[in-house]
């Protein structure tokens, strides 16, 4: 896996999307909940693991680099990649195609993206709720990514369902550029759900912003992930600094 951390943003998400040129290059983002969820989960282990880029999309991460790890890094969400990527293509002219959440979501976010970014055609696809998308569906949704060649294809069915379909079918996505699992973003684009200030992002306290809108979504992720993740790196912080 190779991961990218530096000071400014834009550096290093240029860096993410350099990664894969001529081949598609498959991103995800790593918090303390999707970590601790992997130690349980084989199949989200080897689908993060197999992710040519892990995102440092949580403060917990950070901050473990830089206790035992001896490295600066800074938190790259994936609505910072989402935010890049638009600007990138609509500089040259693209395809982004969006492939998760609600179809009124959906409807929002194609509009802004057209709104704002006139240069960049959008297609979207809602699939079936539930733990897994029926294989048959799964054929039409890679059969209409295909046919439509994006550039750019974000997946937003919240982990780890979206990087276990994106692993499953890698090899079927090999004509994108990047894949990119963003999970939440697809909301905060839409304003359906509004994201923390930047104020409150660089005080690192967007974790409590999350919390207080969505309790019942967000306190298992704050009062059982975090302690846990937070015991594993502690155990393993030779481990940790050896990386």
């Amino acid at each position: 896996m190779q991961q990218y951390y530096n000071y400014r943003l834009s550096e290093s998400l240029d860096k993410v999307v350099m990664v894969g040129e001529g081949r598609v290059t498959v991103v995800a983002c790593l918090n303390p909940h999707s970590f601790v969820t992997a130690l349980d989960d084989s199949e989200f282990r080897q689908a993060l693991e197999s992710c040519d880029v892990l995102l440092p999309d949580g403060e917990g991460v950070c901050l473990t680099m830089r206790w035992y790890g001896k490295r600066n890094i800074v938190k790259i969400a994936g609505d910072d990649l989402h935010s890049h990527l638009l600007r990138r293509l609509a500089d040259r002219g693209g395809r982004v195609y969006y492939m998760g959440s609600r179809r009124e979501v959906l409807t929002l976010i194609k509009r802004r993206v057209e709104r704002e970014h006139a240069g960049i055609e959008v297609r979207c696809w809602s699939p079936s709720w539930g733990r897994e998308i029926p294989e048959e569906e799964s054929r039409e949704i890679l059969s209409d990514i295909k046919s439509f060649a994006p550039d750019v294809l974000f997946v937003g069915m919240t982990a780890p369902k979206q990087e276990k379909w994106v692993a499953r079918h890698r090899d079927e996505l090999s004509g994108v550029g990047v894949v990119a699992s963003i999970g939440a973003v697809f909301e905060f684009y839409a304003g359906t759900v509004k994201r923390a200030p930047g104020w409150i992002v660089r005080l690192k306290m967007e974790w409590l912003v999350r919390l207080l809108k969505e309790p019942r979504r967000m306190w298992r992720r704050n009062f059982v992930s975090t302690p846990r993740f937070l015991l594993w790196t502690w155990k393993h912080r030779k481990e940790i600094k050896k990386t």
